[in-house]
Formats: C-alpha cells, sequence, structure tokens
C-alpha cells in the first residue's frame, strides 16, 4: 500500500498533552496531502501544546476537544467517529493515556472515541511520548504489554533528546515512521479482506 492508498480513508487523530504534540501537526499535514480524510480528537491538556485551529487547518474539519460539544452532527459523535474510521492514531500517546486506555477510563473526548472502535476492523496506532525514566516504570510497561495484547501497536517509541534534556528511550517516533507504520497496519489489514 502507497501514499496514495490513503485517499479517502478516514483517519482519527488522538492527540494527547505532550511536548511532542507538535509533532503530530507534520503528521496530520502529511495524511491531508495523502488524500486522507482526517478528524482530530484532543485531551484538554493537548490544547496547552498546540492550538485546536492549526489541527483544524491542517486537516480541514472540526477538531473535538470535548465529549459535551456536538460538532458535526446531534449523534453520539464518539461512536459515529469510531465506527466511521479506517484507522487511529494516538501521537503523542501519553504515559497517562496508556493507562487509562488498559483502565477502560473515558472521560475525556480522545480515551472515548479510542473506546469505540472495533479494532478487529480498524487498526489503533499509539505513538508513545514521555520521559525515559516515565517509559522505563514499571507499570509503564506493564500497560505497553497489555496494550499490545489488546489489540493496539505501539509504534516506538525512539531514542533521543528529550524535552527534559535528557536522553533516552521515551521520544515519541517522528512523523515519517508513524506515517509508515499506519500505511503498513491498513495495508494488512486490506490483505485480511
Amino acid at each position: 500500500m502507497s501514499d496514495a492508498t490513503l485517499q479517502g480513508r478516514r483517519i482519527m487523530v488522538g492527540v494527547t498533552g505532550g511536548i511532542a504534540a507538535y509533532k503530530t501537526a507534520m503528521l496530520v499535514s502529511r495524511l491531508a496531502q495523502s488524500g486522507a480524510e482526517i478528524t482530530v480528537a484532543m485531551t484538554e491538556s493537548a490544547t496547552r501544546f498546540v492550538s485546536p485551529l492549526t489541527f483544524q487547518a491542517l486537516s480541514a474539519r472540526p477538531v473535538y476537544t470535548s465529549a459535551w460539544d456536538h460538532v458535526e452532527s446531534h449523534d453520539p459523535q464518539h461512536v459515529s467517529l469510531a465506527s466511521s474510521a479506517d484507522a487511529a492514531i494516538v501521537a503523542p500517546c501519553t504515559m497517562d493515556c496508556m493507562a487509562r486506555l488498559v483502565a477502560g477510563l473515558t472521560d475525556d473526548v480522545v480515551t472515548l472515541i479510542l473506546s469505540a472502535i472495533d479494532r478487529s476492523r480498524s487498526p489503533v496506532l499509539l505513538a508513545p511520548a514521555m520521559n525515559a525514566v516515565m517509559w522505563a516504570q514499571p507499570s509503564t510497561q506493564r500497560n505497553a504489554r497489555q496494550l499490545v495484547e489488546d489489540g493496539y501497536t505501539l509504534v516506538g517509541p525512539g531514542e533521543g533528546w528529550q524535552a527534559c534534556r535528557t536522553v533516552g528511550v521515551g521520544r515519541m517516533s517522528e512523523p515519517a515512521d508513524i506515517f509508515a507504520a499506519l500505511v503498513r497496519a491498513l495495508a494488512v489489514r486490506s490483505a485480511r479482506g
């Protein structure tokens, strides 16, 4: 599957509260250039790092920042967004988001939408991003294993310079790597029929 086969695919991009959110803008831009229809959902803390207006401009669609605001319809939007998504990406996926997904907590718009996605039909990619010490925590490692067992695909994290002025594992994968992982995940789903 090439970039061109993303044409018309519906991709939900969840953004959680980490400094790496600025890199997600590049990912959304690349998806848009490939012809995908992108819907962005942001946690409240994510909006402190990057403005929803940035993602609205890049995706040319409304951005979801609350489960309570009906942006496009009066239906339960999290269900309609989840059922129409060909795939979902959470970038950055913070330590908190990983823990919330494992526990089944859904009181932000990102985890609420993800809770309604059928992962047997639509791949969900998580791009972890956090400090190296946070990534190494036993709870985070348990959560990472559980998320994979639950059908999520982890992309990264990578190793490198972190906002905390250290070098280590926990850095969010680069947008090009996340994009490539999405293309591969959709190809695998298409091959399965």
